[in-house]
């Protein structure tokens, strides 16, 4: 195999290419829109000088992925940032609950319930790489250490509820941990919401959360000068459709599809088997984002002070009030007090915006496709917990889920995480154990593939791993 496309610039279509760049293949990346990055974009949404990400924004996964980790993407500008602490949720009472980036500050936080709180992620806090390698790969296969894994799996596949009133006594503790797995999309009383409670919970006390400097572009970036460091080639404004598709394609060039399982059958379905078209016509998305970017003339002014140490900032009050929010988002409906996930980068990183002034996102969940203007509900949030905070807006950029999915295709319905989250499709997500699609030079490498959403380039690296195997055996 002497070249390889891939569609979609996002950062997995990035590192498919790399990977299949540094196997000696040719290779040229077709992204539809004028700027590369998928959801690794920094765009000027609201005033001049202000620098929004458009979407992801905060990074536990990729400051440590096992993939980036290899490449030296600091040499093309990539520098990662961190707050004074990784995340902070304030509650009604003034105050707020940290997440402290060393383990044993959080002791203090979490109190009579610290002990607990080490037995949960302490596995993962000091055998993080052993876990990342295992973890951010095809969930159906066998691991390299069984015993660890098991031992992780039996509190992943557990409900959060059901290990926040188990494990821990305090509300605080409870809000906290509820936070961190309202990020799984899921009802906090359904299998595996608490996973991703574990996994950034445990990331930010060896990791962090860190944003890049400059805004998330800054890792599109890198990725790119890297690729380009191998002779590879980003077109961008160059949408693939099936006219384009059949130009390029052939059965000696590989061609990777960073890209919704849906729109890998609007492109190439002709080439794929009636059952394959099935399975991904079948692939449900998950719930959608309602989300609004802000300009400030100050910084959000937190009742509660501890809000400032950290870039990420989570809005719901108690366990109680974020799993009913989660819940009804779930059933179709719009809470009226939505858990709200917000980030303040420009507080750490003052190259987001002119000097004095800050840029500041929220998003919050709502159904798939959801048409209903959450504003007001997402500012009155904000809000309470920090009054005054309207006083403080110069511009805001509102984005529903049409608007998201207008500005990046992938985006079905507003759906961030490349498919819905339920237990059906983590273990069985498009391609589970190969990557490969009906077709033998067609794959797919989005985040609709294993280990799923976050920006750390292992479903676009596996993915080219696949393709090189196989194109090489067909030879």
């Amino acid at each position: 195999m002497k070249r390889a496309y891939v569609i979609g610039s996002g950062p997995n279509g990035l590192s498919a290419a790399i990977a299949l760049a540094q196997a000696g293949i040719d290779v040229e990346v077709f992204e539809a829109e004028a700027v590369p990055g998928g959801g690794a974009r920094t765009l000027p949404l609201t005033l001049p000088g202000f620098l929004h990400d458009f979407g992801s924004a905060v990074h536990p996964m990729g400051a440590e992925s096992p993939f980036f980790t290899t490449l030296p993407l600091a040499d093309y500008g990539l520098t990662w940032i961190h707050g004074d602490a990784p995340l902070a949720h304030p509650l009604d009472d003034g105050t707020a609950v940290m997440l402290e980036r060393d383990l044993a500050d959080q002791d203090r936080e979490f109190g009579p319930d610290a002990q607990a709180w080490r037995s949960l992620v302490t596995p993962l806090v000091d055998h993080w790489g052993r876990f990342a390698e295992e973890s951010l790969g095809p969930v159906l296969r066998i691991p390299r250490h069984p015993l660890f894994m098991a031992r992780f799996g039996a509190l992943a596949f557990q409900s959060a509820r059901r290990i926040a009133m188990h494990r821990f006594t305090q509300p605080r503790s409870r809000a906290l941990f509820a936070g961190l797995a309202a990020h799984s999309f899921l009802s906090l009383d359904d299998a595996l919401s608490s996973a991703v409670a574990l996994v950034l919970g445990a990331a930010a006390h060896k990791v962090g959360w860190p944003v890049p400097q400059g805004g998330s572009q800054s890792i599109a970036k890198a990725l790119i000068g890297h690729l380009q460091s191998f002779g590879g080639k980003v077109y961008t404004s160059c949408r693939v459709n099936p006219e384009i598709f059949h130009k390029l394609n052939s059965p000696q060039v590989a061609m990777l599809f960073d890209t919704s399982p849906r729109q890998l059958v609007g492109i190439a379905g002709d080439c794929l088997t009636n059952g394959f078209r099935s399975l991904m016509e079948r692939f449900n998305p998950g719930p959608g984002v309602f989300k609004i970017d802000y300009a400030l003339s100050q910084p959000v002014p937190w009742r509660a002070s501890e809000c400032k140490r950290a870039i990420t900032v989570h809005l719901g009050g108690t366990f109680e009030e974020i799993a009913e929010a989660e819940d009804a988002v779930l059933k179709g409906h719009h809470p009226d007090r939505p858990f709200v996930l917000t980030a303040q980068p420009s507080l750490f990183d003052p190259s987001r915006a002119p000097r004095g002034q800050h840029t500041f996102w929220a998003y919050c969940h709502v159904p798939n496709g959801s048409t209903v203007d959450m504003a007001d509900r997402l500012e009155a949030q904000i809000e309470r917990f920090a009054p005054g905070f309207r006083d403080c807006v110069l511009a805001r950029n509102v984005s529903n889920p049409a608007t998201l999915e207008r500005m990046n295709a992938n985006l079905l319905g507003g759906d961030i995480s490349g498919g819905a989250m339920t237990m059906k499709q983590f273990l069985l997500r498009p391609s589970a154990l190969t990557y490969e699609t009906s077709a033998p030079n067609l794959f797919i490498c989005s985040s609709s593939t294993p280990p799923g959403g976050g920006v750390h380039g292992m479903c676009g690296f596996r993915a080219a791993q696949v393709a090189i195997r196989r194109m090489r055996f067909q030879q």
